[in-house]
Parts: structure tokens; sequence; C-alpha cells
């Protein structure tokens, strides 16, 4: 995320190691880095102006005053300060107020709206314990009807929908008739998309906007179209006026400048940012996180949040008791691989750990990683999985021929878990770090 503006503003703060102080010709010099670096992630140059010109004030104002600190990591904090305001403050949260509360979900054509749509019903389902419904309004998409009723089933939400109808003003109004009568708290209408912004589009989410009166508008725009989202965003509210905008797409090739300055050009805060096709992918907008993440200092509060989303006391508790008695196996060992791959994609999660962007950034890291070791294990019997001692190499050549691996791997696999499930119950007994090393070659045990 955002790892070619990182880079700039890196080589910009960079300018200032050796420096003693700052001074007016070092700020003028990195506030110029700064500003060719937000223009080349399509922040709009009047706007980047603007916040470079305020870091330059800042920055001369400070000088003479924090000399304890290294002028780089000074001018690192006075950025991150001045964007975090540039990206609305705060967060700001989600009004689902009502009986039942409602969500109009609006945007262009492939902005992602139907699968936020889910994202939203499940964030609301869990985190707010909500019942929701979700209405199936856009009338023209081939299968997206389809497409809302598998995503709803995912997000464990309600589906109203009318596949004869092809008004979505009355689909909507049926809806809301239909959540109120059968005890949903939020109902969210997910609406058509158009490829451009035109006038029959705009009149009709017009029209579907005046007769719910919903108690929450979200515009769903797509962050790799840059300053375009901006300007889209901008068109939009112009017509509906909407409440807060939604950023999908932000795991792909973004440069930033929309996550930068939909707030500032719109006047509307990010809600949410979604940063994959999974459900869970989906996080509150807070302006000092994302601050964090575009200067590569990592996002540790989200990554624990999305870890504890994943957690299941009862499954850990369960897990807690065979790692102590040496018992955890291969069904085991599937099931966290999963609970790792549901918190989304893996060079994000990685990229949210503080200082692992730089060590990432050439890596090339997809959800596939876990691929391999899938393989091997679905190769396995049910009887083989829950007991690893039986693996004889009889069973490991029939194993490598089930999942296309050779003998070696399989070897190297197993050897491997092995001495991970040796670590974690020794780890369990209290037998602390120089104990748990002894299964490592060349690390203080025996070899």
């Amino acid at each position: 995320m955002f790892d070619s503006l990182n880079e700039k503003l890196e080589s910009a703060f960079k300018n200032l190691k050796g420096e003693g102080k700052l001074t007016e010709l070092n700020i003028a010099q990195s506030v110029k880095e700064i500003r060719r670096a937000l223009v080349s992630a399509d922040v709009n140059y009047k706007i980047a102006k603007e916040f470079t010109d305020k870091i330059k004030d800042e920055a001369l104002g400070t000088s003479n005053v924090l000399n304890a600190v290294k002028p780089g990591e000074l001018m690192v904090k006075i950025v991150m300060d001045e964007m975090v305001e540039l990206m609305g403050g705060q967060s700001v949260g989600i009004n689902v107020k009502g009986s039942p509360g409602v969500v109009l979900i609006a945007g262009l054509q492939g902005s992602g709206k139907t699968t936020f749509t889910g994202k939203l019903a499940l964030h609301l389902k869990e985190k707010k314990n909500l019942k929701v419904l979700v209405a199936a309004c856009d009338v023209y998409r081939p299968a997206a009807i389809d497409q809302l009723t598998v995503i709803a089933e995912q997000a464990g939400a309600g589906i109203f929908k009318d596949i004869e109808s092809k008004d979505p003003v009355d689909i909507s109004l049926r809806a809301i008739q239909y959540g109120k009568e059968n005890g949903y708290h939020v109902v969210i209408v997910d609406t058509a998309g158009r490829l451009a912004v035109d006038e029959a589009m705009m009149d009709e989410i017009g029209r579907v906007k005046e007769a719910i009166m919903p108690t929450e508008t979200l515009f769903v725009v797509d962050s790799m179209t840059g300053q375009d989202a901006v300007n889209t965003a901008k068109a939009f509210n112009e017509v509906i006026n909407y409440d807060g905008v939604v950023l999908t797409k932000l795991d792909g090739d973004t440069r930033g400048g929309a996550a930068l300055t939909v707030k500032y050009t719109v006047g509307k805060p990010i809600k949410f940012v979604s940063t994959g096709e999974k459900l869970h992918t989906l996080d509150v907008f807070h302006p000092d996180r994302m601050a964090q993440r575009i200067l590569g200092m990592g996002d540790i509060v989200s990554f624990v949040e999305r870890a504890q989303d994943q957690f299941d006391e009862k499954e850990a508790k369960r897990i807690e008791k065979k790692i102590k008695k040496n018992k955890f196996d291969f069904n085991d060992f599937l099931g966290q691989l999963n609970q790792i791959r549901r918190m989304g994609d893996l060079k994000s999660l990685m990229n949210m750990i503080p200082g692992m962007s730089k060590m990432t950034k050439n890596l090339d890291i997809d959800n596939s990683a876990f691929g391999k070791v899938e393989s091997i294990i679905q190769s396995m019997t049910p009887q083989e999985r829950g007991n690893p001692e039986l693996l004889n190499m009889s069973r490991k050549r029939r194993i490598a021929k089930g999942c296309g691996r050779n003998i070696h791997e399989i070897n190297m696999f197993i050897k491997q878990f092995d001495q991970m499930r040796k670590m974690m119950h020794m780890m369990s007994k209290g037998k602390g770090m120089e104990k748990m090393m002894q299964g490592f070659p060349g690390m203080g045990g025996r070899k």
C-alpha cells in the first residue's frame, strides 16, 4: 500500500540525515521533495502546495525549539501531523439508528459497491451485533442480484430481491417495510452503478434517496483511480449530498491521492477502507493509522484488531490443551492457517507490522503462499492428519504423489512441523527461550 509514495517521502527525509538541525535551506529542500512526491501520487498540485506550505511554516516554527530531536525525525512528525489533519483528524462512525436504520450505497460501476455491501453487513453483524438485511436494487447489471445473494449468505445477512421488478425505488421501499416487519436492525440498499457520471444515474439515485430517506448514505469509490476518484466523489456529492466515503482496492497499486485529498476536496469524511476481496477485509478509517502506513510506520493497532476478529476463545483453549499434551496435529495447523488467511491479504498484513514494509517491498507475497502446505495436508488421510507419528516412508510417498510434490519437500515440511510442535510444547511448559532454541541447529543448542 502506497509503496511508491512512501519511498519518495523517505528520500525527502533522508536529505536531512547528518544535518545538525532544521534550517530554512534544508527545510525548503525537503518540502520541495515532499511536494513532488505528493504530486506523483496523484495529489492535486494546489492541495500539495498548500499542504507543504503548512509543513514549511511548522518546521520553521519548531526548528529552534526541539534541538534535541534529529531533523529527519522532527520532519516526519510534522508531516504525519499535517497528513492526519488533511485526512480528517479523527475517525467518524456510521449512523445506523432507526427502526430499521437505512444505509444507501452509491458509486460508479466497478467500484466494489456490491462487495462492500456484504462487508458492511458482516461488520455491523459482528461489531455491533445487528441483524442486517441487504436490498438488491441494481436492476441493470447482469448477475448483480445473484452476486449479492451469494455475498449476503456469506455475511450471514438476509436479502430482499425482486427479479421481476425494474423499479429500484419500489424495491427499496418494500425492502425497508420487510425489514421493519421481520425485526431487522439495518437495511443496506445496494444500487446500480454506471461507467461514468450521467444524468440518468444521478436522477435514479436521487429518487431512491428521496423516497427512502436513509440514515446514512455512503459513496463507494475505487482508490486506484487516484485524483479521478476525488473528482467523481465531488460530482456525486453535489447531487446526493452523501454522509461519507468508502475507499476500495487499497491493496492494489494505489498512489495515495484519493486517500489524502478526498476529505479536503469534498468536505466529507472517509468512513471505511477496503483492502481485499474477502468480507473481513474492511477497516474503519482512522486518519492517524493511515498516515502511519503512508509513512512506512506500519499499523500495529489495526493488525491486532484484525487478529482479535478471528480469535475464537473456545478454539484457543482447545489448541492450548493439545499443545500442552504435545498432541497438536495437522488438522489444528490447517485451522490456524485458515484463521490467518481470513485476516486478509498477506502482504498487507505484514506491512501493518512496523518495519516490515521495507522487508516486503521486493517480495512477491500473495495469498497462495500457504497453498503448498495445504496441498500436502489435504493429501493425507484423516487418520494421518490427526496422528503425525503415523507418517512412515510409504505414507510419505503416497502423499507426495497425491499433492504433486517430491519426497524431499514432504520430509522438509514434516520435519519443520515436528520442530514447531516441540517448540510450542516447550513454551507451554514454561521452559524458556534457551530450551526452545535447542530445536534449531546453530542457535546455541545441540545439533
